[in-house]
């Protein structure tokens, strides 16, 4: 699909959708889809992520948009679907992203009975060290699955969907239920306080599901779910040592321990990645080529296919939905008369273009993002549903961000912060 606009693109102005050609449609989100486009200037791809405006309004989610924009403005590493550009015109909210045309791990476990233990060994390990990476800019991820992690070309795996994340405080945990139940922590699903750990814990049953063709803790209904993450004891298949090693079950261990303290990733005395690489399952990786992406992945996806749900073109083809196209923005748009959402849109989802801004940190201004115009009656409110519209194990659910009491240090939860490699929080560029 490309663009008939005759009039010439200043590229010297603000980055808009006409600096784009649009291509094909990839992928589906809550609030709209993700497409392939192309800069004009510079030839490159990326993928096109746009929420439209009215559907966020009705599900009460503009708070988390504008605090997805707001992380990814934070975020920049190898093994992270990085945000390039950020805008928006009347209808749609644009995220710009680097483009990952390998497909998500969900995608391909559905495809296949087993998946090699050293495949996902590697793929563990590239998350590892993009977790340790957002764990230092003080964001933990909150949703951390197979339908979240994307695959390039070359079979490099990538986190993706911050529209759960969150920054964490040092000094006090979070309460609020956020993520997809199957992966969620304990901490999380008891109420009782989390911080970065949980999302160890996230990568573990990831881990888990991939090897094994199935989830570690699971259940009929969302309540059985939740006792057995709660309380069951952790089980390996009967047939598990044809599909994995002992190191590799005793790591699964590690990831899925109900203590985040002892947690593999969270020890005090082997904070983060240095405590993953020490672990036997990872002896033979070379973490300096790693995360250089100089080591040659053991699974390269087919190029030749497909590698997403090929429907997702359908729904603009059969006219189920409105296809996207080029439009321009009102001018001058009247604030004042705005509904307060559309005008918190305008504020605060800001323009980013990678090529001429410098990546800057909120931290410790990002504060939870209160939404406008809404009830605090939706505590929760599900993003994605299921067919049958109850939330199932794998959609995401968000309650409001709180922050919990303050955890005095002499507390046995106290949980201590992450040393930082930058005091003022900002990633590299």
């Amino acid at each position: 699909m490309g663009c008939c606009f005759s009039e010439p693109v200043d590229f010297d102005g603000e980055v808009n959708l006409y600096h784009f050609d649009l291509h094909r449609a990839v992928g589906k989100g809550a609030f709209g889809k993700v497409r392939v486009v192309e800069h004009k200037r510079s030839k490159k791809l990326y993928a096109l992520k746009y929420i439209d405006k009215a559907r966020c309004i009705r599900q009460k989610a503009v708070a988390n948009i504008i605090q997805e924009r707001r992380l990814l403005e934070e975020i920049d590493h190898p093994f992270i679907v990085n945000l390039r550009y950020a805008f928006q015109d009347d209808e749609n909210c644009f995220f710009v992203l680097d483009l990952m045309l390998g497909g998500d791990l969900r995608f391909h476990l559905e495809r296949k009975v087993h998946i090699k233990e050293e495949i996902v060994r590697f793929w563990i390990a590239e998350l590892s060290c993009a977790l340790e990476y957002l764990h230092r800019q003080r964001i933990i991820h909150r949703d951390l699955k197979p339908d979240n992690i994307l695959l390039d070309a070359m079979g490099h795996a990538h986190i993706t969907d911050f529209n759960v994340a969150i920054h964490y405080s040092e000094r006090r945990l979070h309460t609020s239920v956020a993520g997809s139940m199957a992966y969620m922590a304990p901490q999380v699903l008891n109420k009782k306080g989390y911080s970065w750990q949980a999302d160890w814990w996230s990568l573990g049953v990831t881990a888990y599901e991939l090897i094994f063709h199935k989830r570690p803790f699971d259940g009929r209904g969302s309540d059985k779910m939740v006792q057995s993450i709660l309380k069951d004891p952790l089980r390996f298949p009967d047939n598990a040592r044809q599909h994995c090693s002992e190191h590799g079950m005793s790591a699964l261990k590690g990831f899925i321990d109900r203590d985040p303290s002892s947690r593999l990733g969270c020890r005090p005395n082997g904070q983060g990645l240095e405590d993953i690489q020490q672990h036997p399952w990872f002896s033979g990786i070379d973490w300096t080529r790693l995360e250089n992406k100089e080591c040659q992945p053991p699974f390269v996806p087919d190029m030749k296919q497909a590698n997403f749900d090929v429907s997702h073109e359908l729904d603009e083809f059969l006219m189920v939905e409105k296809p996207l196209t080029h439009s321009k923005r009102k001018a001058n748009p009247d604030l004042e008369k705005m509904r307060p959402e559309l005008r918190q849109l305008e504020e605060q989802f800001t323009v980013y273009d990678f090529t001429n801004m410098r990546r800057m940190s909120y931290y410790p201004h990002n504060q939870p993002i209160v939404a406008l115009g809404t009830d605090s009656e939706s505590a929760e409110r599900a993003l994605a549903q299921s067919a049958n519209n109850t939330i199932g194990p794998t959609a995401s659910i968000v309650e409001r961000s709180q922050a919990g009491s303050p955890i005095e240090s002499n507390d046995r939860h106290y949980i201590p912060a992450l040393p930082s490699n930058n005091q003022h929080g900002y990633p590299a560029s």
